[in-house]
């Protein structure tokens, strides 16, 4: 299967494919969530949600392999590193209470994904204490396991946790296409640079796709089966 991708076509088996999408949590999208307490608009990350909607139901239609994954920490904090639950002068800080309980603590309110996109009961979730969707986490041998060598990723956001997770993914091997209506920012111009660093220099890191180009190719395997 082949999608019309940047910097070229991207082929892929759905068999061997993960849909992988990353920390649409209700802490980043939400109102009253994390992100807005950092002075965010959320409405930026919200906009992927309908296409990633799309490109999700089409996946679990075509019986292919999906994984959320959820950025959050230990309720006693042992996880979160003082560099990171530190750093500016945020007005609330990781493991503070907000409006969504405290601010992405696993188990809270606020850390869950958000209901647009909820997992289905088999959907693996790889709760990440990190940017990146491999460090300290079973997300490596999950995908080992499932037999996967493609990533299709898509979540929030573009130019933190997804390109930390792509280049992760890169270092080992896989070949990822990013969604680029699916995969979203507070700030669009690091969006827009992110998604090209990726596709740079022939595919550095791996292709940049619209949810369409992939949908035309899976709808396409959809008629065929």
């Amino acid at each position: 299967m082949i999608v019309d991708a940047n910097p070229g076509p991207y082929s892929f088996d759905p068999a061997t494919t993960a849909l992988v999408i990353i920390d649409m949590q209700r802490d980043f999208c939400e109102p009253e969530g994390f992100g807005e307490t950092l002075g965010n608009d959320v409405s930026l990350l919200r906009s992927v949600i309908p296409p990633l909607q799309q490109v999700l139901a089409t996946a679990r239609a075509l019986g292919m392999t999906v994984i959320h994954t959820r950025e959050g920490h230990a309720p006693d904090l042992s996880d979160c590193p003082p560099a990171k639950l530190n750093r500016g002068n945020p007005s609330l800080r990781i493991g503070d209470p907000g409006p969504k309980g405290r601010i992405l603590i696993r188990g809270e309110y606020g850390h869950d994904i958000i209901d647009e996109l909820a997992p289905l009961p088999g959907e693996p979730v790889v709760d990440k204490p990190g940017k990146g969707s491999f460090h300290g986490t079973g997300f490596g041998d999950l995908l080992r396991e499932k037999g996967i060598s493609s990533l299709v990723v898509a979540g929030v956001t573009t130019e933190v946790c997804v390109h930390t997770t792509v280049r992760e993914a890169n270092d080992r091997g896989y070949e990822c296409l990013v969604l680029s209506d699916c995969t979203g920012s507070y700030f669009p111009e690091f969006h827009r640079v992110a998604l090209e660093m990726i596709a740079a220099q022939g595919g550095i890191f791996g292709w940049v796709a619209p949810s369409s180009a992939l949908l035309a190719a899976l709808e396409s395997q959809e008629v065929v089966a």
